[in-house]
């Protein structure tokens, strides 16, 4: 047997993988046509809900996949990044140009300020002190009455970019989530494949051998963390001008567990297993509630099922790689 052919399969497993992110997103690019064509707009809504979140578990790949910190409240990221679209709305401010950058910086200060004291632990007490500050989050929207509480609060419209683009148009809205997913996951496999991203990754299979070299990977981590809020306050602001409403429903635990889930399911450390995850774990959510109210007790199993069957997520089973 000659060295190409003991060479082939790995080869066709690269390839197989460099495709399912071309492919993902091609699929999502023809939705809105598919949708048009159908006379069916409601998918055009939901594929743009599957894309703003596929940009947070994106940013929880970032520290959970390539940096091994779990963490349990990163939708509070996306509560904030929400929140300031919403309050700043509610003071008749409708300016992206000004609601989008400090959407984005305050879940950054948010996550600078949490993950400076999380990642003083290690294991499962970073867990519960990353929910702790999450849940402190989450009572705080509660409490604030004057933007609804626990009711949550409807904005007055969608941010305004000076007439350049319409926000309120469904299908330029798609396209512009679309827009951003992409380059979140490009941008992303930039920092992974740098020198950042491999200390970051050698900070998760040993901590003490990349800091007894020479590097500081408490700083390298925040800064992987910090990243990461940002990047979901990001999905917060899309998703308040998606809705057009905010709730502290959006940054509770429970929906943190799911982009966890999402990540898990797609695959951790691939960026494009995420984008994967959300479309699979959205689509089948919609299809089960459809059929019952008890959806969860159908859509349970069938994580437990694909994690059992498809480890290190569906990503793998077509040869997906980081």
């Amino acid at each position: 047997m000659s060295a190409d052919t003991l060479s082939a399969p790995p080869r066709a497993v690269r390839f197989r993988g460099a495709l399912l992110p071309l492919a993902l997103f091609a699929l999502l690019a023809v939705v809105p046509f598919v949708a048009g064509a159908l006379g069916q707009p409601f998918y055009v809504s939901l594929f743009t809900r599957i894309m703003i979140f596929a940009v947070a578990a994106l940013a929880l790949d970032l520290v959970l996949g390539y940096g091994g910190m779990v963490s349990l409240g990163h939708a509070a990221y996306m509560g904030v990044g929400a929140y300031a679209i919403g309050i700043l709305s509610f003071h008749g401010v409708d300016s992206g140009w000004l609601q989008w950058p400090l959407g984005i910086g305050a879940a950054a200060l948010a996550a600078l300020v949490i993950g400076a004291l999380s990642l003083r632990t290690r294991g499962v007490y970073f867990i519960m002190i990353t929910l702790a500050f999450a849940q402190m989050l989450y009572y705080t929207a509660n409490a604030l009455s004057t933007y609804g509480g626990d009711d949550g609060m409807t904005l007055w419209g969608r941010s305004s970019f000076s007439g350049l683009v319409k926000l309120s148009d469904a299908r330029t809205f798609y396209w512009i989530v679309f827009a951003v997913l992409a380059l979140s996951y490009l941008g992303l496999r930039r920092v992974v494949a740098s020198k950042f991203g491999r200390v970051l990754r050698g900070c998760k299979e040993n901590e003490r051998r990349m800091a007894a070299i020479g590097y500081n990977t408490a700083l390298y981590k925040l800064a992987a963390f910090v990243l990461s809020g940002a990047l979901a306050g990001l999905s917060g602001v899309l998703l308040a001008n998606h809705t057009e409403f905010v709730s502290p429903a959006y940054m509770s635990w429970v929906r943190s567990g799911d982009l966890i889930v999402m990540v898990v399911i797609g695959g951790l450390g691939t960026l494009h297993g995420p984008i994967a995850g959300a479309v699979l774990v959205l689509v089948l959510e919609e299809v089960l509630s459809k059929l019952t109210q008890h959806w969860w007790l159908i859509f349970g199993p069938l994580i437990v099922l694909t994690v059992w069957r498809a480890k290190g997520g569906v990503v793998r089973l077509f040869g997906g790689r980081a």
